[in-house]
Formats: structure tokens, C-alpha cells, sequence
């Protein structure tokens, strides 16, 4: 569909020439002003001119609410960039048994044994199991009672501490000695609450095996016949 081009309104005046005088000074700042204030530029649309929404003020602000939001995203790139450089050259630290226990959580549960393959695989599997448990007896799995009592025991055989006979004192101990070994060791592993203090089951420590508790019992025993 054609549509007539637009034109401007005539000016009011247009053509006419205004004499020297205070009259022709105030028309043309009354024109200036007019200019001047206008509330927006008009746009021809379709042979019409309508007038532009967007005022030189809001297109100062849209100019400058643009470069604030540029910069801002600018800022952001920057910082992430600098985030990634510093993670690459420090690393968070890894556990150094990571592996293994990885390797504790994927393992199976139980195990399926049979014929003779089995059977061997089943007698290696006791045996690590045994030498793990080993490693977990207190003082390395020592039967040495002198050791034990010098890493245990002697914190209260030596000093009396919570009522117990010094190793040192065979006549506070002539009377356990007559109740015999057997009795004594039982005493040691299990516990006893005696009259003058308290033994507690292994000494207070549950790491020890009965053979290691007997060996000790069996050194203090021949300290003081």
C-alpha cells in the first residue's frame, strides 16, 4: 500500500521577515525555547509522523546502564579466569590412602572357595587375616613381660598407685604368690577388686592378648618368689 511522504507543518512565519526591534529579538527566543523544550523527536511512520518514546534522557541512561552491565561482566570474566589459573596451580591436597580405600569400599564382602584352588585361597585369606591382626596386637604382638611391664604395668607396680603391691615389696606379695600363678593370671586378664585396690582386665589395656598378659604375669610372678 502506497503511503504519502511526510512533511513537515509549515512554520508560521516562514517566508515573512521580522523588522529590528525588541519584537523580532523576543519571537526568536520564544522559537528557541519551543525548539528547545519539545518533549521528544518525532519519527515519520507510514506517511505520519508520531512521536519518539525514548527521550534524550532515558538514551543517556540506557548508553551508560549499558557500559555499567559491559563492565560488570567484563569483571566477572576476569575473576573467573583468575579463579582458574590460581586452582591450577594449587591443587586441593589428596588423602595419601585414597587408593586404598577406594579399594576397602569396592571390595566384596565375602568370598566363594572350592576344591583344592580354594582351599589354598581360603588358607592364604586366613593367614593375611591372622598377620593383620597381628599388627593390631598391642607392642607389636611382644610375649616379653619384661617389655610389657616397662610399657605398661610399671606405672603402678612400681609406684603403689591405686593400691597396687609394688614389685619391689615381696611380703605384700607373699600371699597372692601362694595363691598360685593360675589364680593371678586369671585376675589379670578378667579383672579383680581387691581390699587394698582395683587390677583392672589386662591393665587396662584391651590390645593385649592372654598369652602377652600371662607373660607378664609370668616375669612379675618370678621377681618376687
Amino acid at each position: 500500500m502506497w503511503s504519502a511522504p511526510c512533511r513537515a507543518p509549515p512554520f508560521r512565519g516562514a517566508g515573512r521577515r521580522l523588522k529590528d526591534g525588541p519584537f523580532r529579538s523576543g519571537v526568536r527566543a520564544e522559537i528557541s525555547n519551543r525548539i528547545n523544550m519539545r518533549p521528544a523527536r518525532r519519527i515519520c511512520r507510514r506517511g505520519v509522523f508520531v512521536s519518539n518514546p525514548v527521550t534524550s534522557t532515558d538514551r543517556i541512561f540506557l548508553k551508560h546502564f549499558a557500559m555499567l552491565i559491559g563492565t560488570l561482566i567484563l569483571i566477572a570474566v576476569v575473576l573467573y579466569a583468575l579463579g582458574q589459573y590460581i586452582y591450577a596451580k594449587h591443587p586441593p591436597e589428596e588423602a595419601p590412602n585414597r587408593a586404598a580405600m577406594a579399594s576397602e569400599r569396592v571390595a566384596p564382602i565375602g568370598a566363594v572357595y572350592a576344591g583344592d584352588t580354594g582351599r589354598a585361597a581360603m588358607v592364604a585369606a586366613q593367614a593375611a587375616a591372622k598377620a593383620a591382626a597381628a599388627s593390631q596386637v598391642a607392642y607389636g604382638g611382644t610375649t616379653d613381660g619384661k617389655t610389657i611391664f616397662g610399657n605398661l604395668c610399671h606405672s603402678c607396680h612400681e609406684t603403689g598407685a591405686g593400691g597396687a603391691p609394688k614389685l619391689t615389696d615381696k611380703a605384700i606379695w607373699a600371699p597372692r604368690v601362694a595363691e598360685g600363678l593360675d589364680t593371678l593370671v586369671k585376675h589379670a586378664i578378667e579383672g579383680y577388686t581387691g581390699k587394698s585396690g582395683i587390677m583392672p582386665p589386662k591393665g587396662g589395656n584391651p590390645a593385649l592378648t592372654d598369652e602377652q598378659v600371662k607373660a607378664t604375669v609370668q616375669w612379675m610372678f618370678d621377681q618376687v618368689k
